[in-house]
Order: structure tokens, then sequence, then C-alpha cells
């Protein structure tokens, strides 16, 4: 077919710049397509999804299938969802399985929770199994507690309420900050709940949540959720009583949350913003590994590190450095949130 010379000079313009449109909607967009490749090829992610499923099973036969998955994603939280299902009829065989498969090829995760958690697993399995995991725990410093969970799942055993900031708070007397501690007690308890075995910000005070043990430099994971019918859905992570690893609903684009969860939201000197957009769906669970020692925090996000090693600022006082030991904070407003998995790993 022959093809005129002016048509055929047009067709190619046209060609030309459909090309040209398509590299710059790619230069525009390279985070999110960064976000898309790797978020949801994480074991975090996978873990989410199977957890979700999990929660929907309706037959022992679907929840084998399921945690035989989980077994396979090699990660922390995946050993303490199998945990839970280690005395369930049925369903005991797999969760040992899952737990000794992920315990014995990630001994990062050894701790006094992993070493019970074998035990009962060596128990169910027997055999060959049974001598790898005594093997494990003949290795294995027994001194090392690991991983602690922060929330039992049924009260607020282990947290207060919030008394001014650490700088304040180091001025107040013992009498005061004792009177005035009964008092953020009282408050506390207005805001936060236990919901369904779910730690769960449900009020409309500003107030945080706060641990009463102080921690110097640590590593931590915790699972949250945002609820998608809530008004402006924020909230956040203080670390050593200073704000913050941000969590908020990226189409809040009005305060520029479109950049995502897990930046140091009240840096002003050092990066404040995540390095990528790794949320899930509004509405739908999050994890978050975060780890601090001295003044450098790293954050991942459902398994995709968007703070690499980044100094945090002292919020209360930017001539200071971040203090040496502090409380940890859930900070929420604006929205019901929602916590669970909390476990913080004591670093020397």
């Amino acid at each position: 077919m022959h093809i005129q010379k002016p048509l055929l000079n047009t067709l190619l313009n046209k060609g030309f710049a459909v090309i040209l449109l398509f590299i710059f909607v790619l230069a525009l967009c390279p985070k999110v397509s960064a976000q898309h490749i790797d978020q949801f090829k994480t074991p975090e992610f996978q873990l989410i999804t199977l957890r979700n499923q999990l929660e929907k099973a309706q037959t022992t036969s679907e929840k084998k299938k399921i945690i035989k998955q989980i077994s396979k994603t090699g990660t922390f939280l995946g050993i303490t969802t199998a945990a839970e299902y280690l005395n369930v009829d049925g369903l005991k065989k797999e969760a040992a399985t899952a737990v000794a498969e992920i315990a014995l090829n990630h001994k990062e995760y050894n701790g006094a929770n992993i070493r019970n958690w074998l035990t009962q697993a060596m128990d169910i399995l027997g055999g060959s199994k049974k001598k790898a995991i005594l093997n494990y725990l003949s290795n294995e410093p027994s001194e090392e507690r690991g991983f602690v969970s922060l929330f039992n799942g049924k009260d607020l055993t282990g947290w207060k309420g919030l008394v001014e900031n650490p700088i304040k708070r180091a001025q107040m007397t013992p009498e005061e900050l004792s009177k005035a501690q009964v008092t953020a007690d009282e408050m506390m308890r207005r805001d936060w709940k236990v919901e369904n075995g779910l730690l769960t910000y449900a009020g409309n005070g500003f107030d945080n949540l706060c641990t009463i043990k102080q921690y110097a430099d640590f590593e931590m994971y915790i699972d949250w959720k945002l609820d998608p019918k809530g008004n402006e859905p924020d909230a956040g992570i203080y670390l050593r009583g200073t704000p913050q690893v941000q969590i908020w609903d990226t189409a809040r684009v009005n305060v520029g949350a479109q950049v995502g969860s897990g930046g140091l939201y009240n840096n002003q000197k050092y990066e404040s913003k995540p390095s990528q957009v790794a949320d899930n769906t509004l509405g739908e669970w999050n994890s978050f590994y975060i780890k601090m020692v001295g003044d450098r925090v790293t954050v991942k996000l459902n398994g995709v590190t968007v703070v690499n090693n980044v100094i945090l600022e002292n919020y209360w006082d930017r001539s200071l450095p971040i203090f040496p030991k502090e409380q940890l904070e859930l900070q929420a407003h604006g929205s019901r949130t929602y916590f669970r998995d909390i476990y913080v790993k004591e670093l020397r």
C-alpha cells in the first residue's frame, strides 16, 4: 500500500509525540511505579494478605494451607501469627512447622518468646525437627530476651497517659509528676480502648498512649490501620518521647500526605519525608519495622525501606540531641486508629 509523504510525516510526528508523552509521564511518576513493584512482592505484604485470608477461612483445610504459606514469608510476625495456633486442634502440626521453619532460618529473631514457641513446636513435631530445634536451643544464648510484646490483647497493662514532654517532665518533682500522672491516666482511658483484641484509639482528644518502660536503642514491630470512615485520619509513633514516625491517609493531599507514611514528619534539618509511598489502601493493615540506634532511625513500611538511617531531631529543643532514653508513644487524632502486634527488642 502506498502512503503519501505528507501523510507519512504526520503519522510519524504523532507517533513521536506519543512516545515523548509516555516518557514524560514515566519521569513524573518513578516513585509510584517503584512502589507497586517493591511493595507487593515483600514477605511483609504477603503476610498481611495471608492473615486477612486466615481470618476469613471457614474450614480447617483452608487454614492449614494458609499457615503453610505463612511459613514461607520468613517474617517475625509470621512466627507470632503461627504461634497463635500451636494449641488449636487440627492445626497444631502446621503451626509448629511454620514456627520451626521461620525461627531456625532466622536466628536474628531469637528471644524468650521464640524459645518458648520452639519448645512447644518440638513436642508437636518430634523426629528430625525435634533434633534440629534442640540443636538451635543449645546454641542460642538463653539470656537474650529478644522481641518482647508490649500489648497483651486484653487490657492496657504496661501503658500510661501522657504527662507533658520529656523536658518538662524532667523539671517536675516526684510528687508533681505522680499527681499529674493520675490525671493523665484518667484522660487516656477515655480515648484508648482494647476492642476485639486490638489496641484502639477511639477518642476525640490528642493525648498519647505511652509505654511505662523507657527505651534507649531498640528494634520495633507494630501493625496499624486507619479507619476509612474517619475524619482526616492521622496518627504517629513517638520515639523516645519525640515526634514522630508519621501515619496518615495518603489521599489528604491538602496537608502533603501524598508522600506516604513512615517519614520523620517533624524533622526540619534532616529528611522528613519517606523515600517512597508504600502504604496499603486506607482501611487495610500496614506493618512497620522501626530501628533506632543513637539518634538515627530506619523505618520499613510493609517491607519497603522508606527511611534509611536518618537522624531524628529533638522537636522539643532543636539545640539539644535526642534523648538517650525515653518512653515510646502512640498518637492519633481525627479517626479511629488500630494497633496490633507491638514487639520491641532492646539493643545493647
